[in-house]
């Protein structure tokens, strides 16, 4: 007999409702409830979930635990386990329908951009290391699970079970990308050393999965249905793998070769490929391996713009900040009783919990020892363990799956949301205290351009952003008048907005390495100019390029890392703001503002802001008698005190040794200030700044702080360029009364004075200095912006 089911269904549905003033006051309305329209109730249900899960995350985020493990308790917490009888009150079974559907599609579409983000070709260029890390951590576990497996199930009478549970067994050995992608981003470490790492591993570990789960699910079919069942499962895989990679990407790519270069792909382009990723997603009922499909279409789409970055800029916000958390919540509503009932007779559970555990500790030992003997240090080799070890939204859409289509009951349903709640809650609070990017800043010596010597080749980073600031940045490299007895060794530094994939990239040009087309363009022009700007000045100056594609909020990791591997003593970082030729604003960027921050907080060298008015023009070819040539440069330094003074001061006396750049010197001192070490050490560099001919020297005595503005303000109009101490957060007469009017506070007081509207007249460039920070602290400076 067939079983039947009656389901009642209100047509036309209640989907918006007639507003809440109509219920409480028409009586047309007055037998429905608001709460039995669909609209409403479904807004309330992510205002519910919205509030609740930004409330745990408040307290939790203060412990290091991500917001993804705020979201599963807040799923938790509204679920029947947690609510009881009072759940019916808040959720009905069409409003759980409701926002299952959404957030299944927010899963599939996380699912297809991840995929988008990824680039697999990564794979031919990761080291054996890497390599070896991304295949052990999926087979190791898997092979030790099978003893375990054996061993838990009686073979005829338990064959159902112990099916089951080596589909499951393959959950817990895989590591998916996603997920160690999600948890390098909340951990801020993405582009460091180790993110690298645990990225390039993660790729191979999970194109291996995906292809071991493709294989599992044709045998599991097989050893179910039949040989019939599994040739069909089979040919649909390969069928559909077919379709996408041999006809839709060379499509896709045939549309990319008609977008002119560093031109946006049409709208059109865009909502084809999504109008492909909505085909996909019906298929997710097909077959056990279809809920890959998104991601599967996802490989097929280039990374990186102009395509890729152009679906993430688009969709990626509302992905990730809508519909995700939806699919996390009702993870955890699917909960019924919050305890797990360990019957003595429940074998199935028990032989999951030693599988898990088995699993975890085989995956941490066989991504230790490689780490461990290609000589990564021991702190580091355990972090990367743990993260190939994280459990994430790809584990829990998995077993979400198994529970809606029957595979797992709902006592094995509560087990993998507590081995999913507990993993992503350990993991990173582990890897936080096991790593810490800035711990190679420890016992680095000090570089700064004071204890650097006087002749000897000057290693410089430079900053590029814009194609605006190629020019800049050579300007002022040329006002520095670099020759073969003062040469410099300049390592510039394209920086790129990661976008569209996945993978921060590192490159250096000199290497000849091969990337891609769209990132070597952009970076072209740079390249060019400056290995002309090498030419102009051959045998004094000396130029490496490189290109970091990373997230603006870990740029300056990239800075950082390159000034400590390239033994820098300056980096030179431009201003956020630039203008027009009028003096008007031509451009703010707030991202730059806060990269420049964090770089003066965590540079292991001196680091100047440069402010560019475009009134430094390149020096002409230097005459045979060098000492009839009219000074090219007008340069002046206002020396109050202190290291940031002191480290400006050594700059301009380096760039006074050639007769093109006239220096003035300008020594502002307080009234009745008593004499201390410091001034001490002061006045013996300025001693030798008074008895050079060549130098100009002037010291005024000031009061206040508006007297000091006064004098800096009438320097402006006399100057090409000015270089003053950064000096933050130190007070002093000469500038007292000046730090409550600054805009903006982490240049210092003369810097900001100088950075100010009301000198655009002046058409002054300006750079602040500042000397390597003796202290390095991991925490941001919350006050460095008013």
């Amino acid at each position: 007999m067939v079983n039947q089911t009656r389901v009642c269904i209100l047509m036309p549905p209640r989907i918006q409702s007639v507003g809440l003033g109509s219920e409480l006051f028409g009586n047309e309305t007055a037998t429905y409830n608001w709460y039995d329209y669909s609209l409403p109730r479904f807004e309330l249900h992510i205002a519910l979930i919205f509030v609740v899960a930004q409330i745990f995350h408040f307290f939790l985020k203060r412990l290091g635990v991500p917001l993804f493990t705020s979201q599963l308790i807040a799923g938790l917490t509204l679920s029947q386990a947690v609510l009881q009888d009072k759940s019916s009150t808040v959720w009905t079974d069409k409003g759980v329908q409701v926002l299952g559907t959404v957030g299944a599609f927010g899963y599939s579409f996380f699912m297809f951009l991840i995929g988008v983000k990824m680039d697999p070709s990564l794979i031919t260029r990761a080291n054996k290391s890497t390599l070896t890390i991304g295949i052990l951590s999926v087979i190791a576990p898997l092979l030790c699970a099978v003893p375990v497996i054996l061993l838990s199930f009686d073979p005829i009478s338990e064959r159902g079970p112990k099916f089951q549970t080596f589909f499951l067994s393959a959950c817990y050995a895989v590591t998916s990308f996603p997920a160690i992608f999600v948890l390098l981003g909340e951990l801020k470490i993405l582009n460091s050393e180790l993110g690298r790492i645990a990225l390039s591993s993660a790729i191979t570990s999970d194109l291996l999965s995906l292809f071991m789960l493709i294989v599992g699910n044709v045998l599991n079919v097989w050893m179910q249905d039949g040989g019939t069942a599994a040739l069909n499962e089979l040919a649909l895989v390969v069928a559909f793998l077919a379709v996408v990679f041999l006809v839709l990407r060379p499509g896709i790519l045939m549309a990319i070769r008609y977008t002119p270069e560093g031109k946006a792909v049409t709208e059109t382009c865009i909502f084809v490929v999504f109008l492909l990723f909505l085909a996909c997603v019906p298929l997710i009922q097909w077959s056990n391996v279809m809920p890959l499909a998104p991601y599967i279409l996802g490989l097929a789409v280039p990374h990186g713009p102009p395509l890729g970055s152009a679906l993430v800029e688009k969709f990626e916000s509302m992905v990730n900040n809508l519909f995700l958390p939806l699919f996390v919540v009702s993870f955890g509503l699917r909960m019924k009783p919050l305890d797990i009932d360990w019957g003595d007779s429940d074998t199935l559970l028990k032989a999951n919990v030693a599988l898990v555990v088995v699993a975890l500790v085989v995956k941490l030992i066989a991504c230790f020892l490689p780490s461990y003997l290609s000589r990564m240090p021991t702190m580091d080799a355990l972090a990367l363990a743990f993260i190939m070890s994280t459990k994430g939204i790809i584990d829990m859409g998995m077993f979400t799956f198994f529970f809606d289509e029957a595979i797992i009951d709902q006592k094995m349903f509560g087990f993998t949301f507590y081995v999913v709640l507990y993993m992503a809650t350990i993991v990173p609070v582990v890897v936080k205290y096991l790593y810490d990017p800035t711990r190679r800043y420890a016992g680095y010596n000090k570089r700064s351009l004071m204890h650097w010597k006087p002749y000897s080749e000057l290693p410089i980073v430079s900053v590029i952003h814009v194609p605006d600031n190629v020019a800049s940045v050579i300007n002022l490299l040329e006002a520095s008048c670099p020759t073969k007895e003062n040469p410099m060794d300049v390592n510039v530094l394209h920086l790129i907005k990661l976008s569209g994939q996945a993978n921060p990239i590192f490159i250096s040009h000199q290497r000849k390495r091969r990337t891609s087309s769209v990132t070597a363009s952009y970076s072209q022009n740079v390249i060019v100019s400056f290995n002309k700007f090498e030419g102009n000045n051959w045998g004094a100056v000396s130029v490496n390029a490189f290109t970091a594609v990373s997230p603006p909020d870990l740029m300056h990791d990239d800075i950082c890392n390159l000034a400590l591997d390239r033994l820098a003593c300056l980096i030179i970082l431009p201003f956020h703001r630039r203008w027009y030729i009028d003096g008007s604003i031509e451009s703010d960027n707030d991202y730059i503002r806060a990269l420049n921050a964090r770089v003066l907080e965590k540079a292991p060298c001196s680091v100047g802001i440069f402010i560019d008015r475009d009134n430094l023009q390149r020096r002409a070819p230097m005459p045979v008698d060098s000492s009839l040539e009219a000074p090219s440069y007008k340069v002046a330094i206002i020396f109050l005190g202190g290291s940031d003074d002191r480290e400006a001061l050594t700059l301009s006396k380096r760039m006074s040794r050639d007769n093109r750049v006239a220096l003035t010197v300008v020594r502002l001192t307080a009234q009745n200030s008593n004499e201390e070490w410091d001034s001490m050490l002061e006045s013996e560099m300025l001693r030798e700044m008074k008895s050079n001919g060549y130098i100009n020297y002037m010291e005024k005595g000031v009061a206040d702080g508006p007297e000091t503005a006064m004098i800096v303000r009438s320097m402006v109009a006399e100057f090409d360029l000015i270089i003053v101490g950064r000096r933050y957060n130190l007070e002093s007469p000469q500038t007292s009364g000046l730090k409550e009017w600054s805009e903006f506070p982490e240049l210092g007081v003369l810097g900001d004075l100088l950075a100010s509207v009301d000198n655009h007249s002046g058409r002054c460039s300006v750079l602040i200095v500042q000397q390597e920070e003796i202290v390095i602290s991991s925490k941001p400076k919350m006050d460095m912006f008013p």
